[in-house]
């Protein structure tokens, strides 16, 4: 089934795209989120290298097991054709309440439909308090008047 927008990407139709995939992440559910990649996707997250929708749903299963209160932004750095680049930064908390702040960059490729055919992501993370937190919406979608990360200097 298609996920429109649909390559080629215009500048309008990426940030579509990069919203679509921020508020899927932020539903914390990775059922959902795994339909929005190809049945073979390939994906590099750090040093693991899960490949097709049930390797992609258990990974962001383990993921959001681990990672609490969870919350995310995605912003459009570059495209061209089927290809999107963005950097992202994300906040959460782990089992013993310490707080981080994760920031990256991810590569996409999708296909004709619409499809993530292929993700590859540079992570890198460091704690923080949690006075120095900046994302500060309920959980799920990121309301649309929360500033961006170039709004928020990240």
């Amino acid at each position: 089934m298609p996920r429109p927008p649909l390559p080629p990407f215009t500048e309008t139709t990426a940030i579509e795209k990069v919203r679509a995939a921020e508020d899927g992440w932020n539903s914390r559910d990775p059922a959902r989120v795994a339909l929005a990649y190809t049945p073979d996707c390939r994906w590099r997250n750090r040093v693991e290298f899960p490949v097709g929708r049930a390797e992609i749903e258990a990974f962001l299963t383990r993921k959001w097991n681990r990672e609490h209160d969870y919350r995310l932004i995605k912003e459009l750095w570059a495209h061209a054709g089927n290809r999107i680049a963005v950097r992202f930064a994300y906040e959460y908390r782990d089992d013993n309440g310490q707080w981080f702040r994760a920031y990256g960059n991810e590569n996409w490729q999708f296909d004709a439909e619409g499809l993530m055919e292929l993700r590859l992501a540079s992570i890198n993370e460091h704690p923080i308090a949690e006075a120095d937190r900046k994302f500060h919406w309920p959980l799920g979608r990121r309301p649309d008047d929360h500033p961006g990360l170039s709004e928020l200097g990240l």
